[in-house]
Order: C-alpha cells, then sequence, then structure tokens
C-alpha cells in the first residue's frame, strides 16, 4: 500500500498551523484584496482521507470564511473532490509543491499555485495564478509562518 508520509516527504513538511496573509493582485499589480489567514494540515490515521486541511480567512471588517479540504493520496500525488474544487497537488525539487484545481461553480476557471516551504519548516510562501478562459487575470501572493 502506497504511503503519503513515505511518497510526499515535502508535503509531510507542511503538517500543522499555518498564520499569514492573503494579498490578491490584478495583472498591473493592484491590490484587490487583502486578508489573514490560519491553516490546519493534518494527516489523519485510520481515515478514508490520507489528507485534511482546513482554511480559516478573516477579514479587517470582521468578515470570515472556512473551507474544508479532504485529500486522497494516489500514484504520488494529492486529489481533491470535493462540493467546491477539483485539484491535484504533486511534488517538485526539494521544496516545492504545485497544486492545480478548478471551482466546480466556474469550470472557465482555474488556478495553479506554488508552494514553497524553507529549509527550517517554518515559513511558507505561496502564489497563485488564476486564469478564466485560459488568461491570466489576477494572482494571490501568500506569506505564512509556522504557529507555534
Amino acid at each position: 500500500m502506497s504511503n503519503i508520509r513515505e511518497e510526499m516527504p515535502i508535503l509531510v513538511r507542511h503538517e500543522g498551523d499555518w498564520t499569514g496573509t492573503y494579498t490578491i493582485v490584478d495583472t498591473a499589480g493592484k491590490v484587490i484584496d487583502r486578508y489573514e489567514s490560519h491553516l490546519t494540515c493534518q494527516f489523519p490515521e485510520n481515515s478514508s482521507h490520507s489528507y485534511y486541511q482546513i482554511n480559516r480567512y478573516k477579514w479587517s471588517d470582521g468578515k470570515r470564511e472556512e473551507y474544508e479540504f479532504p485529500g486522497i493520496y494516489k500514484d504520488k500525488a494529492l486529489w481533491f473532490d470535493t462540493d467546491r474544487i477539483d485539484g491535484k497537488a504533486w511534488e517538485t525539487g526539494n521544496s516545492t509543491i504545485i497544486l492545480w484545481f478548478t471551482y466546480k461553480t466556474a469550470p472557465e476557471m482555474e488556478l495553479y499555485e506554488m508552494i514553497q516551504i524553507s529549509a527550517d519548516n517554518n515559513h511558507r510562501a505561496r502564489t497563485w495564478h488564476w486564469f478564466k478562459n485560459q488568461q491570466i487575470y489576477q494572482r494571490t501572493l501568500i506569506q505564512e509562518e509556522r504557529l507555534r
């Protein structure tokens, strides 16, 4: 049986809680939105899901959102099929994960994310490239630290 902890060691380095800031910019670099985040990355034991992530977002005006992303491990990749998204994540290099997904309510859109973890496993830099009808229209810049 395949083991996510052995076959996706970069992903395993993300286990735990992360806090940070999301900044969304248009193609000219103008800030569209900014908000705080708290993400939890888990590898549940005895579960039908190999991976489980909870994303919590908070805006300065008090607005809050929370989303859960259960993932299934197969073929050295993490697969997502939730009410909200279809997607796949895989490792490349020594510290990078690439994630691709589409929103089920907007099939003309797709997103590519690069997740870079520091050598000490305490900092992450993430970028999302948003495409609609195969044209980039915005980017999300994310800076995070491991919650201690």
